[in-house]
């Protein structure tokens, strides 16, 4: 569920300059761990095309589609995406593969460029169909909230994802460890729902 497009800074990226070397450093480390599935964005979109009709159809405790409108077409572009929602905010993050973030950490994916092109989104997941508003965290305290949310939710689905992004068998400790990894070098995000 990985997709990244594009090199320029993040928000973040340009208000931290060592946050770059870090998001290297962290995917040097964990890179062994990984499985090579997701090597580049294209491989990204492909998982995410092959997994689209079943989220759509029934989407799992912790999963989704966010529908963003693309900055160049106007047209709606879907995305599978991994979501924790506490009441009326629902947190996501872009995540970037060790590869990828060994070589290119400061990547951003096409849906994050159309959210900050336009922020309206369309959220479905488990419960419904949902409005929002989408924006990139910065404040500590926000991000905080965030990454205890989503790191230390672990669902079902999560111990199949698991085993297709690291080596071994899947077990609480692995997964809570790469949803750490996939907030600390990803681009996390806050969707304020509407309905």
């Amino acid at each position: 569920m990985t997709e990244a497009t594009s090199t320029s800074p993040t928000r973040r990226d340009r208000d931290d300059g060592s946050h770059l070397a870090d998001v290297r450093d962290a995917a040097a480390e964990h890179a062994s761990k990984h499985r090579r599935l997701i090597r580049s964005a294209r491989d990204g979109r492909l998982l995410s095309a092959l997994m689209l009709p079943w989220v759509l159809a029934w989407p799992g405790s912790g999963y989704g589609v966010i529908t963003t409108t693309g900055r160049k077409t106007g047209k709606a572009r879907r995305k599978c995406i991994r979501v924790i929602r506490r009441g009326n905010k629902a947190y996501i993050v872009q995540l970037r593969p060790p590869e990828l973030a060994m070589t290119r950490p400061s990547a951003v994916s096409a849906w994050v460029w159309n959210i900050r092109s336009n922020p309206k989104v369309t959220l479905r997941i488990r419960g419904g169909t949902f409005a929002g508003l989408a924006r990139e965290l910065t404040d500590q305290v926000e991000l905080a909230e965030a990454r205890a949310a989503f790191c230390e939710t672990v669902t079902l689905l999560d111990y199949g994802e698991c085993a297709l992004h690291l080596r071994g068998i899947p077990t609480r400790a692995k997964i809570a460890e790469l949803h750490r990894y996939w907030f600390d070098t990803g681009i996390p995000l806050v969707v304020d729902l509407l309905d």
